[in-house]
C-alpha cells in the first residue's frame, strides 16, 4: 500500500494556479486519500483507492485530473468520472469548477432525468471533462453525441455503489469503447469481490491506496441504537428532533415511506424535505441546497441519497429504517461526521432487523451502542440463513455479478463514434 504522507498541498507538487483555488475552496491540508492519491494520480499512473465515505475523494482524482489537462485542449474532452448518481455526478461537476477555474479546465455533466438537448448544448462546448452516470452517457454514445476514443483518463467513483445499483453491464460496454492507453483512477468505500473484478478489467499496475478499514465508518460518527416497534418510530423521531436543533438527514427504505413520514414531520411543524428516485432532478436539487443553506432542517431520503450528499455539518443521520445491505449502513453514516467533523448517527431497530443488525455488526467489527433510554432490543424470531450475513451483497436477477474480461482491442468496436 502506498503509504507516503504530506502535511500540505505545496507539497504535493501542484502549480500555483491549483494552489491558490484549492485554498480559496477552504482546503487548508490535504486529508489521507488525497495526500495519498494526488501524487500518483499527477504522475499518470493508474491508482485504486478505498477511503471511508466523507474523507474527500472528490478532490483526491480531481486535483490530479485537472493539472493533467490544463493547458492542452484540443477541441474535445479527454477526461470522463462516472458516478452512481445524479447528485453526486452533479457535486463533482461543482467541484471541477472550483479547482478547475485558474487552470481553465472545464466540465459538463451527462445524467439521466436531465434535458438530453441541453446536454448536447454542453458537449459542444468543447469541455475538457464529462462527469456521467453510466445510463445516460450511453444513450449519447448510442446517438453518437459522445465518442470515447479520446479519453486519456478515466475515474471511476463510488464504484461499489454503480454496481451495487446494477450499472455493471453498463460499466462493461463503457469500458470497452474507451482507449487501451489511459490512465484509471477507481475509488470505492468498500471493496467487495465485484469491485475487485472490476479493477481486475480497469486498472493496471495500480498504486493501491487503503485509509482506514475497508467499510469502516469515520471514526467520528457517534453510533447508538434505539430498540423500538415499528408503530413508534415516528414518534421516537420526533422526540430526537426536540432534543437539540442539529440539522438531520433521516434515511427510509421505500420512496412511499419517505414521502409518507416527511408529510408527518412536516404536520409537526418541522421543516422538512424528501429526496427518492421518482422526484425530479429539479426537485432533488431544490431539496438539496434547502438542506445545504437551513432552509430545511431534517432531509428524509432512501438510499439514492446515501453518496450522493456533500453537505457540510450534517449533525445527525437517522436509520429511520435499517438498510437493506451492510454496506449502505457505513454509507449512510458517513453523511455525518465527514472529513474533520463530528457528528451522531442513530439507528432504530425493530424485531425484525435483527438479521440487518448482525450483519452490520459482523462488517464494523464491534457492537452498536444501545442509546440512553432505549428499551432492551424484543427477541427476535429464528429466521432463515440470510444470504446477506457475510456482507455481500446479492446478483440482481440476470445481471452478472462481476466482470468479464476486456475484448482485445482489435475485437472491439467503439460505441458512438
Amino acid at each position: 500500500m502506498h503509504t507516503t504522507v504530506h502535511s500540505s498541498f505545496k507539497d504535493l507538487g501542484l502549480s500555483e494556479a491549483i494552489l491558490h483555488d484549492i485554498t480559496k475552496t477552504g482546503y487548508t491540508e490535504p486529508t489521507p486519500i488525497q495526500a495519498q492519491a494526488i501524487p500518483p494520480g499527477l504522475a499518470g499512473r493508474d491508482v485504486l483507492g478505498c477511503a471511508q465515505t466523507g474523507t474527500g475523494k472528490t478532490a483526491a482524482f480531481v486535483i490530479p485530473m485537472v493539472e493533467r489537462l490544463a493547458g492542452k485542449s484540443e477541441g474535445f474532452p479527454r477526461g470522463l468520472i462516472l458516478a452512481p448518481t445524479r447528485e453526486l455526478a452533479i457535486q463533482i461537476q461543482e467541484t471541477i469548477e472550483k479547482l478547475g477555474r485558474s487552470r481553465r479546465v472545464y466540465a459538463t455533466t451527462v445524467v439521466g432525468g436531465a434535458d438530453m438537448n441541453a446536454q448536447i448544448r454542453g458537449l459542444r462546448q468543447r469541455p475538457d471533462i464529462i462527469v456521467a452516470t453510466p445510463g445516460r452517457l450511453l444513450d449519447h454514445m448510442w446517438n453518437g453525441t459522445i465518442n470515447l476514443l479520446k479519453m486519456r483518463i478515466l475515474v471511476l467513483d463510488e464504484a461499489d455503489r454503480m454496481l451495487d445499483m446494477g450499472f455493471a453491464p453498463q460499466i462493461n460496454q463503457i469500458l470497452e469503447a474507451l482507449p487501451e492507453e489511459r490512465q484509471t483512477l477507481l475509488f470505492s468505500a468498500t471493496l467487495p469481490t465485484n469491485v475487485a473484478d472490476l479493477a481486475r478489467a480497469s486498472v493496471k499496475d495500480p498504486v493501491r491506496i487503503a485509509i482506514g478499514r475497508s467499510a469502516a465508518p469515520a471514526d467520528r460518527a457517534e453510533q447508538a441504537l434505539h430498540h423500538t416497534t415499528r408503530e413508534d418510530k415516528t414518534k421516537l423521531l420526533l422526540s430526537l428532533l426536540d432534543a437539540d436543533r442539529d440539522s438531520v438527514l433521516v434515511f427510509t427504505r421505500t420512496k412511499h415511506g419517505a414521502d409518507r413520514l416527511g408529510r408527518a414531520l412536516g404536520n409537526a411543524g418541522h421543516k422538512v424535505a424528501t429526496i427518492h428516485g421518482d422526484r425530479s432532478l429539479s426537485q432533488r436539487r431544490a431539496a438539496l441546497e434547502g438542506f445545504r443553506r437551513g432552509t430545511f432542517r431534517v432531509l428524509v431520503a432512501t438510499d439514492v441519497a446515501a453518496r450522493g450528499i456533500d453537505v457540510a455539518n450534517i449533525g445527525h443521520v437517522v436509520n429511520y429504517d435499517m438498510p437493506n445491505s451492510p454496506e449502505d449502513y457505513i454509507h449512510r453514516i458517513g453523511r455525518t461526521a465527514r472529513v474533520k467533523a463530528s457528528g451522531r448517527a442513530t439507528s432504530f431497530v425493530t424485531a425484525d432487523d435483527h438479521l440487518q443488525l448482525r450483519a452490520i455488526e459482523k462488517l464494523l467489527g464491534q457492537a452498536i451502542p444501545r442509546a440512553a433510554g432505549s428499551a432492551a432490543p424484543a427477541h427476535p424470531a429464528q429466521p432463515a440463513r440470510n444470504p446477506r450475513h457475510n456482507g455481500q451483497r446479492d446478483a440482481r436477477p440476470g445481471q452478472p455479478s462481476g466482470f468479464r474480461p476486456r475484448r482485445p482491442a482489435h475485437a472491439r468496436q467503439s460505441h458512438g463514434a
